[in-house]
Parts: C-alpha cells; sequence; structure tokens
C-alpha cells in the first residue's frame, strides 16, 4: 500500500519569526487522517527568522530528532548542553522524564531551514539523553546513510525507539534500493530538490508511506535530499 502526502496538502502556520509546515496534525493543526505513521509523530519543516526562535520550553517521553538543512541551528537544554546543529549534522534529544530546551537562530542574514521530527519511544520515563553527530555529504551521496537507529550502528545516533532514518543526496543517475521488511512501515520524505521513489515523482516537502511493500527504489534525482524512515507499526 502506498500513501502519497503532497507538499501543498501539509499544514501550515507563519507566525512571523517560524514559518512551519505540519506534515501530521501538530499544535493548531488537526486532521485524524494525519496523524502519524507508524510510531512516527512529527516532521515539521521549519524555517526560524534571523535572531529569533524558540523559548525554552518543556517536553517528556518523545525522541526529537532535528535535522538542518541551511543556517544554524543554537541549542541550550536543562541538561547542561549548549550548541549550534549545522547542515549536514543529525541531533537527537530524549525527552524522557522530563527535559527544557531552546533552540534559536543567531546567523543575522538569513533564515534557519529544519526538519523536527518527533518519534515515540520504546517506553516512558527513561533518563533524559543527548547526542549530535556529523555526517558528510560524501557519505549520502547516491546511497541511503544510517544516520539514527535503536542500536546506534555504523557510526548512526542512537534512537530509544523501534525505528531508524537514513538520508541520502540524488543527482542524474545516482539511485538506491533497499529491501523492506514487510512487518514494519517506511516514510520517505523529500527534504529538497525532486525524485522519483518506487515509481512516484515527488518535489521538495512531499513524502510517501509504504507498507506491505517489498522494496524501495529511489532514482531520477534533481538536486533531491531524502529521508527514509523504518518504524515499527
Amino acid at each position: 500500500m502506498i500513501t502519497l502526502r503532497r507538499s501543498a496538502d501539509r499544514g501550515y502556520a507563519d507566525h512571523g519569526w517560524l514559518k512551519s509546515f505540519h506534515t501530521f496534525s501538530f499544535a493548531d493543526y488537526h486532521d485524524p487522517a494525519h496523524m502519524g505513521f507508524g510510531n512516527l509523530r512529527v516532521i515539521n519543516e521549519d524555517r526560524i527568522a534571523p535572531g529569533t526562535g524558540f523559548g525554552t520550553h518543556g517536553h517528556r517521553d518523545m525522541e526529537i530528532v532535528s535535522y538542518v538543512l541551511e543556517g544554524a541551528l543554537a541549542h541550550q537544554d536543562s541538561m547542561g548542553n549548549g550548541t549550534a546543529i549545522l547542515p549536514g549534522e543529525v541531533q537527537r534529544m530524549s525527552a524522557g522524564t522530563g527535559v527544557r530546551h531552546s533552540e534559536f537562530n543567531h546567523v543575522k542574514d538569513r533564515a534557519t531551514h529544519f526538519l523536527q521530527i518527533w518519534i515515540l519511544p520504546d517506553r516512558a520515563g527513561i533518563a533524559p539523553g543527548y547526542e549530535q553527530k556529523a555526517f558528510s555529504d560524501a557519505d549520502k551521496r547516491g546511497r541511503l546513510r544510517l544516520v539514527a537507529s535503536s542500536d546506534g550502528r555504523d557510526g548512526a545516533v542512537t534512537l530509544n525507539a523501534d525505528a531508524a532514518i537514513r538520508a541520502g543526496l540524488f543527482d542524474g543517475d545516482e539511485a538506491a534500493e533497499l529491501a523492506l521488511d514487510p512487518a514494519r512501515r517506511t516514510w520517505v520524505h523529500v527534504a529538497r530538490g525532486a525524485v522519483s521513489v518506487n515509481g512516484q515523482a515527488l518535489q521538495a516537502g512531499d513524502a510517501i508511506g509504504l507498507a506491505d511493500e517489498p522494496r524501495l527504489t529511489i532514482s531520477g534525482g534533481q538536486g533531491a535530499e531524502v529521508l527514509v524512515f523504518d518504524l515499527a507499526r
């Protein structure tokens, strides 16, 4: 079964300092048909204006992944972490029993463009945690590089969730295939560019969900950056 989610059909919020597209129901955007996919609950495509950001706020019992596309995302939290997340870097914050954090764009001349991703953890009440790693364009060029997983294999960040995230860059003749487990679900989000996924032409912001499909095929990229989520049902 294939589920198409077009960019233009997503929820949208314009707060002036923040422009955000919601793949799934989030905050004031509610769509009963799009509450998540498997244990994936949020993909927000956010653009934060220069000199602005999210003030200190709290979360509990959620795996939160930030994937920066452009600019720099300054992060501070109640665990004592203070860092900047740059393009190519993946940050995982486990909210667990409770964490407070803030995120700002301190770049003075351009917006910070990033994906905010929430995945349900395996269990509630874990200790809060933080991890951040960089993945080069060369590692993702023409292939699906594992960037997050439940076991942290191959240098990926470790998720406290039954999920994995792969990232790839595709242009021209570059292509990738991945055998899919029928007991699981797969969500593919096009972060930028254009690409064909299992024969479906997708543009930036589009996504496709796969269930009971034997294989994922990515081809025909035009400056494409793609995230692939392997998810529990």
